[in-house]
């Protein structure tokens, strides 16, 4: 009884190695050069930009690369200050492939370490820039 429940562990065992070694062998690199994820460089507002508070601007985007497959082509923009990503949403649901949109700048602290998120496939930082005009000094 003990030889027969070692067999038919080892035949389990060996099926399971062989399945595995099937579903990664499926996998060829040819497969990853398939992928279309969409990165657009963010082209304003870059380094010396300055902002004021309620004013409106167009954020832009370089879209003369982009894949014709694109995995998800709705995109955000969010704001980042000091290194991190704020909840504030400046906007949301546009094409990608639009390459600007227009904010309104919120009122926010002055600073001049902000960035701009874009949001799609991937999420793209702008060069850092200034908002200014809010109360605090």
């Amino acid at each position: 009884m003990n030889m027969m429940n070692s067999a038919i562990f080892r035949t389990l065992v060996m099926i399971l190695v062989a399945s595995l070694f099937a579903i990664s062998s499926a996998a060829t690199p040819s497969d990853l050069t398939r992928r279309d994820v969409f990165v657009p460089p963010v082209t304003y507002p870059h380094n010396g930009t300055v902002w004021k508070v309620q004013q409106h601007h167009n954020v832009t985007w370089d879209t003369s690369n982009h894949p014709v497959n694109i995995t998800n082509k709705i995109g955000h923009i969010m704001l980042r200050k000091g290194g991190l990503t704020t909840p504030l949403v400046l906007a949301a649901g546009f094409d990608i492939l639009l390459g600007r949109i227009e904010v309104q700048v919120p009122w926010v602290l002055n600073g001049n370490n902000y960035q701009i998120v874009l949001f799609g496939d991937s999420g793209n930082f702008s060069p850092t820039f200034t908002i200014t005009g809010s109360i605090d000094s």
